[in-house]
């Protein structure tokens, strides 16, 4: 099994949408989008998935497929900060694919020069704090209901991984850029 990292393309509009209708729990991942089409979900790689100067997302691929997104928003060359955000497929799930997903574009990102990574993650999932810590990221604090899905309020807890923090131990995916 290969699994790589490379930034998503139009022809990936049939893995996201398979992502989306498989993996209901993904649906706040999107800010709301109908990806549940393929020329939805090939509108939304044109719109949402590509790389900017503020943007950056990786397919995380497994066998050429993809079935899981990385990626560093809110990019700010000034005081060389970023927001990191990750998700898999749940058929790709519990096998290590996002923790070394994160911790691979957090290697990227500060040989980019950036120096302070952040992320968050609903303190009812503990799935995706094991990959932030994982990666090395370290818990710094909770905001109170900070988001909101429907009629309900999530707290989040924060995490950071600064470029002079260790490197976790972990065998870094290959990456196309």
């Amino acid at each position: 099994m290969t699994v790589e990292l490379r930034p998503w393309a139009l022809e990936d509009a049939h893995a996201l949408c398979a992502a989306f209708q498989q993996s209901p729990d993904l649906e706040t991942q999107f800010g709301n989008a109908d990806l549940a089409t393929i020329d939805q979900a090939g509108d939304y790689i044109s719109s949402e998935l590509t790389l900017t100067e503020s943007r950056r997302n990786w397919a995380i691929t497994i066998d050429g497929v993809a079935l899981g997104n990385v990626g560093l928003s809110a990019i700010d060359r000034r005081h060389r900060t970023a927001w990191m955000y990750y998700w898999l497929a749940s058929a790709a799930r519990g096998r290590g694919y996002a923790v070394r997903a994160l911790a691979t574009i957090a290697t990227a990102a500060f040989e980019d020069d950036l120096f302070r990574l952040e992320l968050g993650h609903r303190i009812n999932n503990p799935a995706s704090c094991k990959v932030a810590t994982g990666a090395g990221f370290i818990a710094e604090g909770l905001e109170r209901q900070k988001l909101l899905y429907g009629t309900e309020r999530f707290d989040v807890e924060t995490h950071a991984r600064l470029r002079t923090d260790p490197r976790p131990n972990l065998k870094m995916l290959p990456l196309s850029r």
